[in-house]
């Protein structure tokens, strides 16, 4: 069971620096998801401090296998309180998940998460922790099995008190309105990725706002347990030419989306099994070569050029019309990513002044590998054959 996990956010309106603050990480080794959600206390700068103080001391406090729950008391009790508002610096939502479905979930003043199985929503058990120092905070703590298709929905206060005073929404969306609007979307997509999910999310509470101007910060995180989606990336010829035959067939043999990044990738696996390469000419955008096509596999592009621009839209999350993006999002609708990288030189991008291991390919294949694991939580192996 794979842990598709995505975090939404939007800005208080006129603000420059989001206030709510989110972080994660993947260990592939130990099939394990950990993340935090925090709220800085009101907005801006000084909000967005204190939330990334908040949920980089947690996250940090999980990596090292430090328990959730004491992680999370240890924050509790240490957030000083606003002299003003009487009212905790940040508020934060914990998870820590494995693919068999085991999780722990810390909620400290964030909305209660919500958690959607068959349509239904589930209302689990928790324990609750008083502040040994605030008699005002305390937080919940939940022991769960998640199950495949489950779905878990975390949010800042943003998103259930917007609009909170109009005649429509006099206490704001609320927890139940956010489920309303969950359920009626998981209707009519069930298989809704969770970024999609958490984006559509964020538009909508952005789209109930009066003037459509956020009041708060608000975020959604989300999270949707479901098979792997798997793939593999062939780029670059192998070093030994005589095993062509044996790559090309490994690779059309693959179960899951397959794409080639390279003309000469592309001409060795037409050649070994003969299967005609064709020029996509409609696809000619921009200052990159175009697709080509190829039966029996997803996506076809040209190599070098268009890796290196495929890495700058994966690390700046910009991009243009162009293949690099095709080849980013084919990436990024992967949950587990195999490249299949060719290690014999090519003439036409080597530099014998520059020592082996930063040969051009190989420097970009480990790059794309590093981003899509650190950024994008992607489980990545990368394969010199």
């Amino acid at each position: 069971m794979f842990i598709d996990i995505a975090c939404s956010q939007k800005k208080k309106y006129n603000q420059n620096a989001y206030g709510d603050y989110f972080a994660s990480n993947r260990f592939p080794n130990m099939n394990r998801v950990v993340a935090v959600l925090s709220d800085g206390l009101g907005s801006g700068i000084k909000a967005n401090i204190l939330a990334c103080m908040t949920s980089t001391m947690l996250l940090k406090f999980m990596e090292s296998h430090f328990d959730i729950e004491k992680s999370c008391e240890i924050i509790m009790n240490s957030l000083p309180v606003c002299k003003v508002r009487s009212i905790s610096y940040s508020t934060f939502s914990a998870i820590d998940c494995f693919e068999d479905g085991k999780t722990k979930i810390v909620e400290e003043g964030n909305p209660d998460f919500i958690w959607i199985r068959n349509g239904e929503v589930l209302k689990p058990d928790y324990q609750t922790i008083q502040s040994k120092d605030f008699k005002n905070r305390k937080m919940k703590v939940y022991n769960i099995k998640l199950e495949k298709y489950d779905r878990v929905i975390f949010c800042s206060d943003g998103a259930t008190q917007v609009a909170m005073g109009t005649k429509e929404y006099p206490l704001g969306l609320e927890r139940r309105g956010l489920i309303k609007i969950i359920l009626n979307k998981l209707a009519q997509e069930p298989e809704i990725s969770s970024n999609d999910l958490s984006e559509f999310l964020v538009k909508q509470i952005e789209f109930i706002a009066p003037k459509r101007e956020l009041k708060d910060d608000t975020s959604i995180l989300s999270i949707y347990c479901r098979d792997p989606r798997e793939s593999l990336i062939f780029t670059g010829p192998p070093f030994h030419s005589e095993k062509d035959s044996f790559y090309a067939k490994t690779f059309m043999e693959f179960k899951g989306k397959k794409a080639i990044s390279g003309g000469t990738t592309a001409n060795i696996i037409s050649r070994e099994l003969n299967i005609p390469v064709i020029a996509d000419m409609s696809t000619n955008r921009g200052k990159l070569p175009g697709l080509l096509k190829m039966d029996g596999v997803d996506l076809v592009t040209e190599g070098i050029l268009t890796l290196t621009k495929t890495l700058e839209y994966l690390q700046s999350g910009e991009s243009e019309n162009d293949a690099a993006k095709t080849l980013m999002n084919f990436l990024l609708n992967s949950d587990v990513i195999s490249f299949l990288v060719g290690a014999q030189m090519n003439k036409a991008h080597y530099d014998p002044n520059l020592p082996i291991e930063i040969e051009i390919r190989k420097n970009i294949i480990k790059q794309i590998a590093k981003v899509l694991e650190e950024k994008y939580l992607k489980k990545v192996e990368v394969q010199f054959i």
